[in-house]
């Protein structure tokens, strides 16, 4: 049975953490699963960690129900979220077409966005469809444009402020959880206590209710940039670059395939054959 919005919400009130972590396809999809993580989320950050774009933004809707497809068939238990992309909710109206489009298209089970009190109104609308939604505030990918160097979040007390009124807002318009990115420890505390509904963190310390990783980057796949926050489980690039290797000098020594490995004909068919070959 697949995990739903109240299993999360049952377990903020029960004060039990809880994980998340991206997926795009559908082997990772099952490897997920395997592992009885509750939550995954198909990313936007595909757009580096899988096609090898700089940022988020180039990333289409039509990609995401693409990636959204393959991972829902391969995880049957998880509760699946896709992002929103980039310019697919500038507003209500066109907000609600994509999140639409992601639940009938691809079958996920809720939608994210990134923003505070400025899209709470298409958060409403969208939730009011019946459609759930996961908040994301604090450093957003999508504004990397706008933030500059300045990654973390909240460091002063007026950016503090905004940030957990942000979070409030998001809270009241319908949202059934919210991503803490790069948010002091300290003030992700602080936000996680004054929410009904569960925070999420990644960069943001121990204290959310909830913690989400990167697939490529928890799991040693990605090498361009390795996030501070990031802990690595496995160093999953050096062993792939090592199997890769050994087949080349297999094959290139003969080692690999091994002799009469392959399927078997009849000898009297070959000789027939090389002899037809000959007269020719």
């Amino acid at each position: 049975m697949r995990r739903t919005l109240s299993d999360l919400l049952k377990m903020k009130r029960n004060d039990e953490r809880f994980t998340m972590v991206t997926a795009y396809d559908y082997t990772s999809a099952q490897l997920v699963e395997r592992s009885g993580i509750p939550v995954v989320l198909v990313g936007d950050s595909l757009g580096m960690v899988f096609a090898g774009h700089e940022t988020t933004l180039p990333v289409t809707l039509d990609e995401m129900i693409y990636h959204c497809r393959a991972v829902v068939r391969g995880a049957r238990s998880a509760l699946i979220v896709g992002d929103l992309p980039f310019n697919t909710y500038p507003d209500a109206d066109t907000g609600l077409r994509s999140a639409a489009r992601l639940l009938q298209e691809a079958g996920v089970q809720a939608v994210k966005l990134e923003g505070g009190r400025e899209v709470c109104s298409i958060v409403s609308r969208i939730t009011r469809r019946g459609i759930p939604v996961m908040g994301h505030i604090g450093f957003t990918p999508q504004s990397v444009h706008a933030f500059g160097n300045k990654i973390v979040r909240g460091k002063n007390i007026d950016d503090a402020r905004a940030l957990l009124d942000d979070a409030l807002a998001l809270q009241d318009a319908g949202c059934f959880a919210v991503v803490l990115e790069c948010v002091p420890s300290a003030l992700a505390e602080e936000v996680s206590a004054a929410l009904a509904i569960p925070t999420i963190g990644i960069g943001s310390g121990l204290h959310c209710d909830g913690q989400v990783q990167v697939w490529h980057d928890m799991l040693g796949l990605y090498t361009d940039f390795v996030p501070r926050h990031v802990k690595r489980y496995a160093r999953l690039a050096e062993l792939i670059e090592a199997a890769l290797k050994q087949f080349d000098e297999e094959v290139r020594s003969a080692k690999f395939p091994a002799a009469n490995t392959g399927p078997r004909v009849k000898a009297s068919v070959v000789e027939q054959l090389r002899a037809e070959r000959v007269e020719a």
